[in-house]
């Protein structure tokens, strides 16, 4: 059982206070980062975390879910360990065309070829982003290549199975079942797991967020996070809540086109302190889980 601290990419300043976390300092970043960016800024954002991060660390927590891009160096920081899964819950399959360099919906494909990355698991979907008028946005490699599972619900998916993809689609009618699989199939294939949690995944009731959120209530969460006991190896957590206003034009616009609704600042406190108390109670359920 890891007793390694969290770790805080404080870009927005929604995550908040944890006792013993380190955080970083990275506002400055905020701008060019959120949402996404082009890999010559995406690699000088990882030159200054290698060059800022502890040698050791636990769970890492970045703030919004206009961030899970970073979940992608946060595993390649892991390929000295060998051969891992990663487990995503995430109301979207973060896997869609960007052709402009990596933003929050595009890091899984590459996540996905890595070579020590065994497998990729994005559990929770209800978003559109993977029924037919989306097909075309996914990148399909890694869904042909048998690397990437979506464990999805509340959205048709028949035309996987036109394209020979059906077992890369794993469609449930309620959260308890889709949990209950996903349990069986971790039993029947254990292996040491990288964890991110994006908490878009969630009812509104559990953490709420600014983005379309999913059917997944903390029970569930809790369960597979006890299946994986004794093998969770890294983790991180992003979904928190942060009022921000793009700058740049072309943010704006994608953002909008995302569905992203702002953030009622009147609401904004009232959010932030479910989504803290929420984190706590992942957090040491991560902690008992983790190598």
């Amino acid at each position: 059982m890891s007793r390694r601290e969290p770790l805080i990419l404080d870009f927005d300043d929604s995550v908040g206070p944890i006792a013993g976390a380190t955080s970083l300092a990275l506002s400055d970043w905020q701008e060019d980062i959120r949402f996404g960016c082009t890999l010559r800024t995406f690699n000088r954002l990882r030159t200054h975390l290698d060059a800022q991060m502890p040698e050791n660390y636990g769970t890492v927590l970045m703030g919004s879910g206009d961030y899970h891009h970073l979940t992608w160096p946060l595993v390649e920081r892991q390929r000295s360990r060998g051969p891992f899964q990663l487990v995503v819950f995430d109301n979207h399959p973060d896997n869609m065309r960007f052709p402009w360099g990596v933003h929050c919906g595009s890091w899984v494909r590459r996540v996905a070829m890595l070579p020590y990355v065994t497998h990729v698991h994005v559990v929770g979907i209800t978003s559109g982003d993977i029924g037919a008028k989306h097909a075309w946005e996914n990148y399909l490699r890694p869904l042909q290549a048998g690397k990437l599972t979506y464990w999805c619900m509340d959205v048709n998916v028949d035309w996987a199975a036109k394209l020979g993809l059906a077992d890369a689609f794993r469609r449930f009618e309620d959260p308890e079942a889709l949990t209950s699989a996903f349990i069986e199939q971790l039993k029947r294939a254990p292996q040491p797991t990288y964890l991110s949690i994006d908490k878009d995944a969630f009812s509104v009731d559990t953490a709420r967020t600014n983005w379309d959120q999913g059917l997944l209530e903390e029970s569930h969460a809790m369960a597979i996070i006890e299946a994986l006991r004794g093998r969770i190896v890294a983790s991180d957590i992003n979904g928190e809540v942060s009022a921000y206003q793009y700058r740049s034009w072309w943010k704006r616009l994608l953002s909008g086109m995302d569905g992203q609704e702002p953030v009622p600042q009147s609401e904004l406190d009232a959010w932030q302190t479910q989504q803290r108390a929420f984190n706590a109670r992942l957090l040491a359920a991560i902690t008992e889980s983790s190598v």
